[in-house]
């Protein structure tokens, strides 16, 4: 259940039966060839489809993230990290006064991490709430599909790129990225990144059919429905 689609009333009847609800969390960067949105329209979808039959609110997606390595790419937003520890604690605080005690945030970014540090220093403040960071696309079992569909993958490769990630009209390379150079790329500033990353694709194909598209997602969105059910306390 979207909480677009509720009043507050109905939040009020909701967390006096069930205690338990969703935001999801993204970054607006550069997906070379994809959406500029792409962690975040993923991030909001795998959330809303296991969340679905379950009838667990889910909320608008938090777009804006930690990416400051992509700031020379045009489009990309950042947040300093300063802002960002006061807005996930800030999230936090509203949902925890709703009367929500066991929050998913389901991550599409690897940058936003930090969250995590912040989500333990929140929860030593609030013993009666119990929260799980879930880092959907490298998830256990997920992260197994990855591998065994094609192992060359990464940030921007053809593991974003899902029929709801693409841009109409933009054609994919049919070739596949060398892997980048990791320890280089962690040395230097944004525009020097920039340089390095060409495109922006880590290492991988562009894109794969849609029906390993298609099997990935199940398996992230039947991971992500595992942590909404079970093993809060």
């Amino acid at each position: 259940m979207r909480i677009t689609d509720m009043n507050w009333m109905q939040v009020d009847a909701r967390v006096a039966q069930d205690d338990r609800c969703i935001l999801p969390i993204g970054s607006v960067e550069q997906h070379a060839h994809l959406s500029l949105c792409t962690d975040m329209i993923l991030a909001e979808r795998v959330a809303q489809d296991a969340a679905e039959p379950l009838g667990v609110p889910v909320f608008p997606v938090l777009p804006y993230g930690l990416a400051a390595g992509f700031a020379a790419f045009p489009g990309t937003m950042t947040l300093r990290l300063s802002t960002y520890i006061g807005l996930i604690e800030d999230l936090l605080d509203s949902l925890y006064r709703s009367g929500f005690r066991r929050i998913l945030v389901v991550n599409g970014h690897g940058g936003n991490t930090p969250a995590a540090t912040v989500i333990g220093e929140w929860l030593n403040a609030h013993p009666d709430a119990s929260v799980k960071m879930h880092d959907w696309w490298r998830a256990p079992a997920t992260w197994a599909k990855v591998q065994e569909i094609d192992p060359a993958a990464s940030h921007a490769s053809w593991m974003e790129n899902f029929p709801w990630t693409r841009l109409e009209g933009v054609a994919q390379p049919a070739t596949a990225k060398e892997q980048i150079d990791y320890a280089a790329l962690a040395r230097v500033g944004a525009a020097a990144k920039r340089a390095l990353l060409g495109e922006g694709n880590y290492h991988g194909r562009f894109q794969r059919p849609d029906a390993d598209m298609y099997a990935l997602w199940q398996v992230a969105v039947a991971e992500t429905r595992e942590l909404i059910q079970g093993g809060w306390h």
